[in-house]
Order: C-alpha cells, then structure tokens, then sequence
C-alpha cells in the first residue's frame, strides 16, 4: 500500500508579502520622526544660527541644502522643522479624531431625528475644504501655533465623525450586539463595550490618511502667516521667508517643499495599503 505524500504548504510571512513601496513609507515616517524626536542626532547644527557673509550658498559638502538668505543652513532648518511640522499634524489629527469619534457615536445610537440632525450638519461641513473651514476659524481664534491646530483639528472632525456614525450603525444592527441587549438592559454599558470598540476597527485606516492632510494643511496655513512666526523653523513658514528667493537660491523652497512632499506621500501609501488589507479582512 503506498501512500501520497501531502503537498508540501508555502508559508509565507505577512512581512514579505509587503510591497517594497510600503517599506519605503514606513522608512519615511520613522526618519521623520527621529527628525521630530532627536533633530541633534541628523543636524547637531544650530537653525537659528545666521551667518550673511554665507547667504544664498548653493548646496555643498559643508551645506548639503545650501544656506538661505540670512546664511542659515537648510539641512538643518529641515530637520529641526520636522517637530513643529508634525506636532502640529498629530496634535490636530488627535483632535479630529476625538470630536469625530463623539459626535459619530452619539449620531450612531442616537434616535432618528439626533442622528437626521448630524448627518445633515456633517454632510453639509463635509462639502466645504478643510483648509477653507480652518481659515474661517482661524479668522476668529487668531494665528499661533495652538490657534492652528485647533481650527485644522475641527475642520477634519467632520471626516471621521461621518466614518464613526457609518460604522456604529453597522455594529448597531448586527446580531451580537442584539443578543447582548438580551443580557443586559444597561444601554451605555453595550456601546462601551460592544458598539465603540467595534466601530473603531477601520479608524486606524483613516487616521493614518487623515494624518498626511493635517500635516500639508499645516504647512499651507503657515505658509500663509497663520502659523509658527520666523525663524523658528517649520516646512511651511520656511516656505514663505523663501519663496521671494526661488530664482536667485532654488534650493531654499526645494528642500522645504520636498520634505512635506515625501512625508504626505508617506502616510498615503500606507493609509492606502492599511485600507487595503482592512477591505480584504471584512470580506467574507
């Protein structure tokens, strides 16, 4: 009696299955982040340093960036930049993400005329840019760095409530939460556990894209005048003390815009891949 050996099964890693694009963003957001954590550890220089005999130096072994018009180094205003660039973006994400996440939930379980009322009302906010929302609120709050993350951490809070309530009205409607309303009649006690943490599952996804559009609202709000005041360094206002110099010293708006550029790219390709799997997981 002979016996077929069984085909021998390919496992393959979750990690080498990962496009080579997706490990390039990853790459991406961590230097960013080390830039943001530890700028001394890529630029031990000082960015507020001036030195006018060194203005408008093309880039160089002693300046990799080249210099700007007050003899700065611009590899090192970069690098320093990455903190208040991305502190402004978290911190505003987080913000949207708590707003959102409330009012998607309170419009999820809540009645029919709650949930007609903030549909409505996220629809409507929904139809207008962000960046457009967060000038009008800036125009009432003021310039500064916290006045700048409030109005972009509000003007993106619509975008997750939206997700939220969607969500939440799935998880509502499906049997396991009608079975746990069988065991207990504590209605707040089901959405903390049941509905909330199950609704949370794609926000991770949105979070991650929404991340990349703080960041570029940040630097076009700052570009504009509303954000950090020179010379502290951050992409966008570096973007406007330069912009004068594109012809004469490219390097001073290049540098700058590339790295908001290669950063928001960054957390769209992984927000995309993130959403990706999230789809081929809700498959049945």
């Amino acid at each position: 009696m002979t016996t077929t050996a069984a085909p021998r099964q390919r496992f393959t890693t979750p990690l080498a299955t990962r496009p080579a694009g997706v490990w390039v963003a990853a790459a991406v957001l961590a230097l960013a982040v080390l830039a943001a954590v530890g700028p001394a550890l890529i630029a031990s220089g000082d960015p507020l340093q001036t030195d006018l005999v060194a203005a408008h130096r093309p880039p160089s072994v002693q300046h990799p960036f080249g210099t700007d018009q007050l003899g700065r180094d611009v590899f090192t205003r970069v690098v320093h930049g990455a903190r208040l660039s991305l502190f402004i973006g978290v911190s505003a994400t987080a913000l949207a993400v708590v707003i959102g996440v409330t009012l998607g939930l309170v419009a999820g379980v809540g009645a029919g005329v709650v949930d007609a009322i903030a549909s409505r009302t996220f629809d409507l906010l929904g139809a207008f840019p962000e960046i457009l929302l967060a000038l009008v609120l800036i125009a009432f709050t003021g310039t500064g760095t916290p006045n700048l993350v409030l109005a972009i951490g509000i003007a993106a809070a619509p975008r997750f409530a939206r997700v939220m309530r969607a969500e939440t009205r799935a998880v509502r409607g499906s049997e396991y939460v009608a079975q746990a309303g069988l065991l207990t009649r504590s209605r707040p006690r089901i959405v903390v556990r049941h509905i909330l943490p199950n609704a949370l599952r794609s926000l991770p996804v949105v979070v991650t894209l929404g991340l990349g559009t703080s960041i570029l609202g940040a630097a076009a709000l700052s570009f504009l005048g509303f954000g950090p005041k020179p010379p502290e360094p951050e992409w966008g206002s570096m973007l406007a003390e330069a912009h004068g110099d594109l012809r004469i010293a490219w390097w001073t708006v290049v540098f700058p815009g590339a790295a908001i550029t290669v950063v928001v790219l960054a957390t769209t390709v992984l927000g995309r891949y993130a959403g990706h799997r999230f789809e081929r997981r809700a498959q049945p």
